[in-house]
Parts: structure tokens; sequence; C-alpha cells
């Protein structure tokens, strides 16, 4: 099931996580996150994928920040669009060339 979760859910179920950890009532994060997520009623691995891209955004893990991901996501959408602007404009170069050319 692809549930959307609001940001403030999110902000809530991390805060949640950190608290559990800093509790000591858990051997690892695993436990705190199968814990966290269990009260919340959410899948353990959403609240891992958060858990690790909070660290990754922070620079505490490596990978690639989310704005750099959201970045490139614009720019191959921007890509993407000039790219069949272009060809549109071939085709009426051609278009136009053989008007030109008709005596």
């Amino acid at each position: 099931m692809n549930q959307k979760y609001s940001p403030e859910m999110r902000e809530r179920a991390l805060r949640m996580l950190d608290e559990a950890k800093a509790s000591g009532e858990h051997s690892n994060l695993m436990s705190a996150v199968r814990h966290v997520a269990g009260l919340l009623g959410m899948s353990a691995e959403t609240l891992r994928v958060w858990h690790r891209r909070r660290e990754v955004d922070a620079g505490a893990k490596p990978g690639v920040p989310s704005d750099v991901t959201e970045e490139n996501k614009r720019l191959r959408r921007e890509v993407a669009e000039l790219r069949k602007a272009n060809e549109i404009l071939k085709a009426a170069s051609v278009f136009f060339a053989k008007e030109l050319d008709r005596p």
C-alpha cells in the first residue's frame, strides 16, 4: 500500500524515533524503528527511509541530498521539454525551407 504522509507526520515520527533511540530501551536502530512504526501504524521501512534521508540531507551519511535530487528531476524535465521544442523547430524549418525552394 502506497500512502502519502504529511510533513507534520514525518516530523512527528522522526522525533519519536529520536526519543526512542535516546531512551536506551532499544538495542539497535531497527528495533526502535519497528517500535515507533508500530505505534504510528506505518511501515517500518517507511520510517527507516525517512531516517536515512534525514541523515543524508544533514551530511551525516554519504549519499545524494534531497535538494540535489529534486534539482536533477527539474533539470531532466526541462531538458526533455527543450528537446521536444528543438524537434518541432527542426520540423518547421524543414517545412519552410521546402516552401522557399518552390519556384
